[in-house]
């Protein structure tokens, strides 16, 4: 377990949340109801290192979806941008 990174709920992204209900980026960059395991692949071919802990976002708690803890060097808003940028354009590389 890492002792201190980014962290990241899948929520973050969504882009059918309001900001109040997590939503991290705008509407037009979110996707709707993003899956774990997309933001998973994207961390792990832009091989940024990461943990996948079995934790819940606390306003969904009953979703189980996860979140990441990541090793990130840069801003959490950089890293935000990088894996919606992916998450928008699945086909192109970071």
């Amino acid at each position: 377990m890492m002792d201190k990174g980014v962290i990241l709920y899948p929520c973050y992204f969504d882009s059918e949340l309001m900001r109040s209900e997590g939503r991290r980026v705008s509407r037009e960059t979110g996707v709707a109801q993003p899956e774990p395991g997309d933001i998973e692949r994207i961390l792990k071919t832009s091989h940024i290192p990461y943990t996948r802990e079995a934790k819940s976002h606390p306003a969904y708690w009953w979703k189980h979806q996860g979140r990441f803890v990541v090793e990130y060097a840069g801003s959490k808003r950089e890293l935000i941008r990088l894996i919606t940028t992916s998450l928008k354009n699945p086909g192109k590389k970071v």
